[in-house]
């Protein structure tokens, strides 16, 4: 129960972020629960594993590392999924912020 409301609650901000930010687009709605699918898949897989290996990296940029980590992950599902676009470097950034945002407040609603 606590993934399918984790993932709801990405979704929800993907949708809301395409409604709020004209950069970013989500053409069919149900575009939205396929990136918040593989948003919170790259969250609780991929993530841990990937901060443990730059670990060395982030730590000599003072942490500026992970916030590239970041982007690439906001970035990847508009480069695989069709009808989820993202047109500038600005809502890339934005979206970023506010998805890691969202993951950290989902995390701390379903007490992961």
């Amino acid at each position: 129960m606590k993934i399918i409301i984790h993932w709801l609650i990405i979704s929800g901000a993907v949708y809301g972020l395409a409604y709020f930010l004209p950069d970013i687009s989500v053409s069919p709605w149900w575009v939205a629960l396929i990136v918040g699918a593989v948003l919170y898949f790259i969250h609780s897989l991929v993530k841990p594993i990937i901060k443990i290996l730059t670990l060395p990296i982030t730590l000599v940029t003072f942490g500026m590392f992970s916030i590239a980590l970041n982007l690439f992950f906001f970035w990847f599902p508009s480069y695989i999924i069709e009808g989820f676009e993202i047109s500038t470097w600005k809502a890339l950034f934005i979206g970023a912020v506010a998805i890691s945002l969202v993951n950290w407040l989902a995390d701390k609603i379903t007490d992961k």
